[in-house]
């Protein structure tokens, strides 16, 4: 069908516009964490809300008000789940990955890249972006929990005090120290 009433019509632009601009508020209130780069907890969340806001805007079985409620649990579980991984090792481990080290003083650690689904080829884009030519000029390249490739050059290891908290080539504590001013490149 081409077009039913322009009561649908009409029903779509009214809930459509209240329902963006009730979005927008709540993501605005709710502050810059939750617009942050995607973890997987993030990035469900992101496509439930979108989900959402097409649900209410094209089923008139689903009221506005209903729609608003979904958004609100759903932006309000994100902040709970925010909250407590910023506050709890154990609730930052169940919903974001630990980074881990892809490429060690200039060699690949296959393992690591099998383990993470990251090639090799990446690996060299994600240095080549970062203005290095040659791996055996790279200290690092840490897949981080966003997703994102760190490159961090040999000149710039520093006290490696950037990687302390959890980067390994398994996702557990290396405890050697690698980072403290690497770029970021995917």
């Amino acid at each position: 069908m081409w077009f039913d009433a322009w009561s649908q019509v009409a029903r779509v632009v009214l809930v459509g516009t209240a329902g963006y601009v009730w979005l927008v508020l709540v993501l605005r209130v709710t502050g810059k964490r939750t617009l942050a780069k995607l973890n997987a907890f993030d990035l469900v969340v992101t496509v439930a809300l979108g989900s959402v806001l097409a649900t209410i805007l094209l089923t008139s079985d689903v009221s506005w008000t209903e729609g608003a409620t979904a958004v609100l649990t759903l932006v309000l579980l994100q902040v709970l789940v925010s909250w407590s991984s910023t506050r709890f090792a154990r609730g930052r481990s169940v919903v974001t990955a630990s980074p881990s080290v892809l490429l060690r003083d200039g060699r690949l650690l296959e393992d690591a890249m099998r383990r993470n689904r990251v090639a090799a080829s990446e690996v060299r884009q994600a240095v080549r972006s970062n203005g290095v030519g040659g791996l055996d000029l790279v200290a690092l390249v840490v897949l981080e929990s966003d997703g994102t490739l760190s490159v961090v050059t040999q000149d710039q290891l520093g006290d490696g005090s950037a990687l302390e908290e959890d980067a390994s080539s398994g996702g557990r504590s290396s405890g050697r120290g690698s980072s403290g001013r690497g770029s970021s490149g995917s």
